[in-house]
């Protein structure tokens, strides 16, 4: 994955969403498809001020760990795929810049712009090349990494767990799942 600019003259405009964007799509899309991208961890490490929390009380928001760095965190979960599940949004080309705006506004408080790969369960090839993924990197001020799970529950309401497993029931998460049922 790279953060850097991506030409998408005269290809298609995808979204992956790994988080709210599940339970949450953008006001308008295409199409949806869900699926996994690899080399990552979904993780609740990152504090949110703007729209889930305040300065006084932040709440906690999901962000993706790259794994190769993941495995050298202390974190009692599994994840030996390496591979976050969520859902891909194709974006009509009409509504490709306001979708943008829209995201980039939502996904501001420090989440970046990156590409992915999605993948199905069976296929060996990506079903969508180089779909946008916002993710808050552990270098970015409002990242906290990890805390315990109770810590985490308190400071979160899950929608994503369940809509996760009614759009690829086969998927897996223990992080995710675990904190539900907190």
């Amino acid at each position: 994955m790279s953060s850097q600019e991506h030409n998408n003259i005269d290809t298609e405009y995808w979204v992956f969403g790994y988080g709210s964007l599940i339970w949450k799509p953008p006001p308008v899309y295409e199409k949806r498809i869900p699926g996994f991208i690899k080399g990552h961890v979904r993780r609740f490490w990152q504090h949110s001020t703007d729209h889930r929390g305040t300065e006084k009380n932040p709440g906690r928001v999901v962000t993706l760990i790259p794994f190769e760095e993941w495995k050298l965190m202390e974190d009692y979960h599994d994840n030996k795929d390496g591979v976050t599940w969520g859902v891909a949004y194709k974006i009509n080309e009409d509504d490709v810049e306001a979708i943008k705006a829209y995201l980039d506004y939502r996904e501001k408080c420090g989440y970046t712009i990156h590409y992915a790969d999605v993948y199905q369960l069976g296929h060996d090839e990506p079903i969508v090349k180089n779909a946008v993924v916002y993710i808050a990197t552990t270098k970015n001020e409002s990242y906290v990494g990890s805390a315990s799970l109770d810590a985490i529950a308190r400071q979160i309401f899950l929608s994503v767990a369940s809509a996760l497993r009614e759009l690829a029931p086969d998927a897996h998460d223990s992080h995710l799942f675990d904190l539900e049922d907190k």
